[in-house]
């Protein structure tokens, strides 16, 4: 596993291959890193027919692989000193609008960083800026045994 917090990339694919290196499902869904920080991450994935629900709209699991693949690597990011790793333990998702097209861009940001919990906020926008979804999930921070 690539240690995120560490990366400091800034070439996007360079980001990218990093990221499907910490988390092979980012590989196997084909996300994209456009840029991470403590303070945000950010991530896309493209509609395609292979990720498709009724109706040809994108799969909700896809998206919420999405978010909750953007909120780790914002929770990893801030992990305190002595911290070996993050878990998502709660994901609350607000689903706005069907994608049918295009590409979805996951936003993430910190809402708290505390000593066992990071706290999530992570927003899906469509190609048009609209939003698709909104997630609030809280990462444990894991320390070694």
């Amino acid at each position: 596993m690539v240690p995120i917090r560490r990366v400091g990339l800034n070439d996007p694919m360079d980001l990218t291959k990093a990221l499907h290196d910490a988390m092979s499902l980012c590989a196997t869904l084909d996300m994209r890193a456009v840029q991470w920080s403590p303070e945000v991450v950010e991530l896309e994935l493209d509609w395609d027919e292979s990720r498709l629900t009724t109706g040809g709209g994108m799969h909700g699991g896809a998206l919420m692989a999405l978010a909750d693949s953007a909120g780790a690597v914002v929770a990893f990011s801030n992990l305190p000193e002595g911290a070996v790793g993050t878990s998502t333990i709660e994901s609350k998702t607000n689903f706005f609008r069907a994608v049918r097209s295009g590409t979805v861009r996951a936003v993430s940001t910190p809402l708290h960083i505390g000593r066992t919990t990071i706290v999530v906020d992570t927003e899906l926008r469509d190609d048009a800026g609209k939003l698709v979804a909104r997630v609030t999930q809280t990462q444990i921070v894991l320390m070694p045994s």
